[in-house]
């Protein structure tokens, strides 16, 4: 009997522009979510093999980050910040208008929002139910694994 393919997650984040970031914080969230059984697209890692000395090597990067969005079965997105990472942002939105199921990080307290409900834009949660959006917004690393969460039950297909 074959086994199916692991299910695929775009991990949106703007840890690959800081050494520490990538270093330290990425691997936890990466192994947090292969620890689910997912297979992680990390744009970073992915784009690795783009010559960055060539002419048109940010559009290349664009492109495949595209690509990978369109391609997964889902995002994770990482939204710390105030505001949050404009393209983190932006490969959130493809995500939504793709209808990819999105999963949101920030373990950032801020508040940027003008909603009583909601942490951030408001748009930003469109991509999820609308009474248990909860269940879809991590606060810390160690929820990303909590089976209680709709991470965990979408992971193992239910």
């Amino acid at each position: 009997m074959s086994q199916s393919p692991k299910k695929t997650i775009y991990l949106a984040n703007p840890y690959g522009f800081s050494e520490d970031q990538k270093a330290i914080l990425l691997p936890r969230i990466v192994e947090s979510l292969e620890s689910l059984g997912l297979e992680v697209w990390e744009p970073f890692e992915r784009n690795n093999q783009v010559d960055f000395s060539d002419p048109g090597w940010a559009y290349q990067v664009g492109q495949a980050d595209f690509r990978d969005v369109r391609d997964s079965d889902a995002i994770f997105a990482v939204v710390n910040g105030v505001p949050p990472d404009e393209g983190v942002m932006v490969e959130l939105g493809m995500a939504i208008a793709l209808g990819k199921p999105t999963f949101l990080f920030r373990d950032d307290f801020r508040r940027v929002t003008d909603s009583e409900e909601y942490p951030l834009n408001l748009m930003l949660f469109t991509g999820m139910p609308r009474d248990n959006w909860r269940d879809y917004y991590y606060t810390s690393v160690s929820e990303i694994t909590s089976e209680d969460k709709a991470l965990s039950r979408w992971a193992r297909g239910k």
